[in-house]
């Protein structure tokens, strides 16, 4: 494959994928939104990172105590930074970042 053609196959795929997320910023943005889509604005951020929560613990094994241990502090970290700063990609960022250093680690 010619260098042009990587090219085009990775901005292609790339400009489609940005401007299908800026569309909705793009056709809603000086229209006042109706207060249901409001209310899903404010509780899917926190009924996705629930759902991502229980995905990640329904696997624990009970003979895996160590692994449980690291698992279930990376997600203590995550609530605690969560609930003193208000910020989840700040929360998520550290509890992961917390999470792999307590692998590599063990």
């Amino acid at each position: 494959m010619r260098s042009i053609h990587i090219l085009l196959s990775i901005l292609v795929p790339a400009a489609l994928t940005f401007g299908l997320r800026a569309l909705p910023f793009l056709l809603l943005n000086k229209r006042v939104l109706p207060k249901r889509i409001e209310y899903l604005g404010n509780v899917f951020p926190m009924a996705i990172m629930a759902t991502l929560v229980v995905y990640c613990l329904k696997s624990i094994l009970e003979t895996a105590w160590q692994d449980n241990l690291i698992l279930l502090a990376g997600v203590a970290v995550t609530a605690i930074v969560h609930l003193w700063k208000k910020s989840s990609i700040l929360s998520i960022t550290v509890g992961t970042v917390v999470y792999m250093v307590l692998v590599h680690l063990a």
